[in-house]
């Protein structure tokens, strides 16, 4: 079993940067894979970025590649998102989600999620 729980969302303006965190549970966090995925309003849930166990291999969404960063630190059971040079269309509500051994864009692949934090990002 593995809890997420997600935090660093808020209200930002276009270009802002912002960071979001994935807190994880569990002490085999190392072998799961982590994700991001975002549901922007009135729209399908969508892939942002994935990681690997070890964090050696990362994906990222066409449309965030260049300006989101995903990174873990399996000491701290920590997965985080960092976004720069924020758009209008990254509203969204961010969610984290967990997964054994290797990552996927498919969100049908994961098996634990957060409740997911929102993200702002006013022109």
């Amino acid at each position: 079993q593995v809890q997420l729980v997600e935090s660093g969302g808020g209200l930002v303006q276009a270009g802002d940067s912002l960071r979001l965190s994935c807190a994880a549970s569990g002490r085999t966090f190392s072998s799961y894979a982590v994700g991001w995925f975002r549901r922007p309003p009135g729209k399908e849930r969508e892939f942002v970025a994935a990681i690997t166990g070890s964090g050696h291999g990362t994906a990222y969404a066409d449309s965030v590649k260049g300006r989101f960063t995903i990174s873990r630190d399996n000491a701290r059971n920590t997965v985080t998102l960092q976004m720069k040079s924020l758009k209008p269309e990254d509203t969204a509500v961010y969610y984290c989600a967990a997964r054994p051994i290797s990552g996927s864009s498919n969100s049908d692949h994961y098996d634990y999620w957060g409740q997911g934090t929102q993200v702002t990002v006013s022109s």
